[in-house]
């Protein structure tokens, strides 16, 4: 059993939450398997699309494969609801394949956190949606996102 405690701890409130949903964005954006894979409890359960990763090797695994086939990725997740020690947040990505064909990815996760504050479930639901260059809304360089770029909700999507 791991003794990592990753700060904000349940229960939740909606600052905390907001807090935890940024922070996982900017760990994602990093497009670092090892860093992403700390936050999560070392037994994991996971559903992303129809993999079902377990345990925090798998996730850095499924990370790195993401990552080598999703290129250019940037991603927006943004607060839906929480209660106690989960949080639901929905999200996009733009990113493309080795052939230079851009996607947007919608979906939607439900969280679920220990006590030390890592995330010990993570279930996602994931559509991809074909997308010119031109149409691209997300346009920082690579990394975190800047505090004022639009949000999900500004961009209406």
């Amino acid at each position: 059993m791991t003794t990592d405690i990753k700060h904000p701890l349940p229960p939740f409130d909606e600052a905390s939450a907001t807090q935890k949903v940024r922070m996982a964005e900017d760990a994602w954006n990093s497009r670092d398997p090892d860093r992403v894979a700390q936050v999560y409890t070392e037994d994991t359960i996971w559903r992303n699309r129809a993999e079902f990763p377990r345990g925090r090797d798998q996730v850095r695994d499924f990370l790195q494969k993401k990552w080598a086939r999703e290129l250019n990725y940037r991603l927006i997740k943004e607060l839906w609801v929480f209660e106690q020690n989960r949080i639901a947040v929905r999200f996009a990505y733009e990113w493309h394949d080795d052939s230079g064909n851009w996607f947007r990815s919608y979906g939607n996760e439900n969280w679920e956190f220990n006590e030390q504050g890592l995330m010990q479930r993570r279930f996602a639901c994931i559509n991809d949606l074909p997308i010119k260059e031109s149409d691209r809304l997300f346009h920082w360089a690579l990394g975190r996102r800047p505090d004022d770029h639009p949000s999900l909700s500004d961009l209406n999507l």
